[in-house]
């Protein structure tokens, strides 16, 4: 008899992995920087002395079978709405998988949503980022609901004293309790909700509307009680417990606490409309709202909602590159599984040279990635106002501008890599079957969320414009690799002619904004090509700093991935993938 179906040259599943062991560029960058880094000066390391983050349990628990088969599901039985129960009450619940609830169960109890403020010090950030790169690296729907709770803490910090006091240890707490309850509830999430259909990006054009309430209120310790009436456009992780929603108040715009279970035990009106139908992203509910009378509290001044909400904005949007930093890993981590065993006309793919120089330029976009991301991370560790021992200038300025350059352009790029790792599968990346379709559709989100494109280089502007002291942190930092390479020193020298002259544009009159701005994507890309290869020129193995000053700075590589110079050391970089 004929056999017609004997499967072979198939590649074996890419399971039971150490997702954090085999991320070398990950696992240098924590030695750096992260908790050990300095705990180790004062004699042992932050986990024999029962504290930090257990990096290596969480890699190989994200690279386990079953994690990942939670990852897969958690997207092919995407949330669904109910908007009322079976006697016609209101509900606005949101269900999810099982399969979902067992991934964030997992990140919360690892400590990835908030376990830098729990557990403050030099390091921690970077631990932090280390933990939520892991598990959004294999399931990112859920990170939405766990960034912005990590985000959520120093705008807390500024509510009345009472409200922070209820909320800030609910945020810290490492238990998952996934239903809404009151306030003896032990565990809380939050989200935000900003956008609203007719502005966007822009916050300032919101017309929801806040009246404060006359009384005591139901709970007066937690300040100044409000009525929010309006529709906010997008609103993620509806079933969050709490969420900080801007309005219109007298005043002018403003930042609120909205709980969705109230003091008393009442749900809060919080009318969820529709889940939207998004490209990606599918394990996250992502919604539009209704809010009508809705019950909420002050945090800030009354009008002063934006300055109040940014450095939840910001931490977000750290987690934008940290978020994409995982994908790239992802990305290039099965694509490289795939070529090493997979074999086409004679040979092993990854042995077969035009592949051997994706693989390379793919791995090298997502070491730049990571230790930007893991730098950056460590620019948030709030005990320090001044950088780690070897850099130049203050933390919070230097990540006041790095954050808006990273986010820009990694986020930019990660879309892109997506697309050239899918295609090293064949036709087999392109089905559902594996997981780099999915990433593909991921991708392109931390782009838009947090500020797309044009909205993150306007930004740069205006630090360029209000914020000198942002730029001299930023070249304070980058200048430390000056002298190492000619290339490196000529691109650097550039960036900073760029800086002087849309300074002094800006500077000149209200007509120098506009041409300024045709150059802001410029200025937001030089940035940061410069800061990625000061990074890996210091830190990362010479192959790599080499091969990235060369082809990112130097004009010596393609537009497309894997048009490298012929002396780049490939199998160096390929076996970092």
């Amino acid at each position: 008899m004929t056999r017609t179906h004997e499967v072979q040259n198939q590649v074996p599943p890419r399971e039971a992995v150490d997702e954090y062991a085999t991320n070398l560029a990950l696992v240098e960058a924590v030695a750096r920087w992260g908790r050990d880094a300095s705990a180790g000066a004062a004699g042992g390391s932050m986990r024999e002395r029962g504290g930090g983050t257990d990096l290596s349990e969480i890699g190989r628990h994200v690279g386990s079978a079953a994690f990942r088969r939670d990852a897969e599901r958690a997207n092919t039985h995407p949330p669904v709405l109910h908007t009322h129960d079976r006697w016609g009450r209101r509900i606005d619940e949101v269900e999810y998988d099982d399969a979902y609830h067992r991934v964030i169960a997992a990140a919360v109890g690892a400590g990835a949503h908030t376990e830098a403020v729990a557990e403050p010090g030099p390091g921690a950030n970077v631990d932090r980022a280390a933990a939520f790169l892991l598990f959004a690296q294999v399931e990112p729907g859920h990170a939405c609901p766990v960034s912005m709770t990590h985000a959520a803490v120093p705008t807390l910090r500024l509510a009345a004293s009472g409200l922070s006091g209820h909320w800030m240890p609910r945020l810290l707490s490492r238990a998952y309790d996934p239903a809404l309850g009151g306030t003896s509830k032990a565990s809380a999430l939050m989200g935000m909700a900003m956008t609203e259909k007719q502005g966007g990006s822009d916050v300032r054009a919101n017309t929801t509307r806040a009246e404060r309430r006359t009384g005591a209120g139901l709970a007066p310790e937690w300040g100044a009680e409000y009525s929010l009436t309006g529709h906010k456009w997008f609103c993620s992780a509806p079933m969050s417990d709490a969420f900080f929603v801007l309005a219109q108040a007298p005043h002018g715009l403003s930042c609120f606490f909205v709980p969705r279970v109230l003091p008393d035990g009442t749900r809060n009106v919080f009318r969820i409309q529709r889940l939207k139908d998004k490209l990606g992203n599918r394990s996250n509910a992502s919604s539009e709202i209704e809010l009508d009378g809705t019950t909420a509290w002050l945090v800030g001044d009354e009008g002063r909602g934006v300055a109040t909400i940014v450095q939840m904005v910001t931490r977000t949007r750290l987690d934008c590159v940290i978020g994409t930093a995982a994908g790239m890993r992802q990305a290039v981590a099965e694509a490289a599984w795939h070529v090493r065993h997979r074999a086409a006309f004679g040979a092993r793919l990854v042995d077969q040279p035009a592949m051997t120089a994706v693989i390379a330029d793919l791995a090298l976009e997502s070491e730049a990635a990571t230790w930007t991301a893991m730098r950056l991370a460590r620019a948030y560790d709030d005990s320090e106002p001044t950088a780690p021992t070897g850099a130049g200038g203050s933390e919070p300025a230097f990540r006041r501008l790095a954050t808006a350059v990273a986010k820009y352009w990694v986020c930019k790029r990660g879309a892109g890599h997506a697309a050239e790792a899918l295609e090293c599968l064949g036709g087999n990346g392109y089905t559902e079957a594996f997981p780099l379709a999915r990433r593909y559709r991921e991708q392109p989100l931390l782009a838009i969320w947090e500020g797309s494109g044009n909205v993150i280089a306007l930004d740069v502007l205006r630090v360029l414009a209000r914020e000198p002291e942002a730029f001299e942190a930023f070249f304070a930092e980058v200048g430390l690799a000056a002298g190492s390479s000619g290339t490196f020193d000529v691109a650097l020298a550039e960036a900073q002619a760029l800086v002087h002259s849309l300074g002094a544009t800006l500077a000149s009159d209200a007509a120098g904004a506009g041409s300024a701005a045709l150059r802001a994507r410029e200025l937001t890309e030089r940035l940061a090509l410069v800061l990625q290869a000061s990074l890996l020129v210091r830190f990362a193995p010479e192959p790599v700093a080499d091969a990235f000053v060369r082809t990112r700075l130097g004009g010596e590589g393609g537009w497309q991935y894997g048009v490298l110079p012929a002396d780049i050391d490939l199998v160096a970089l390929v076996a970092r993938a």
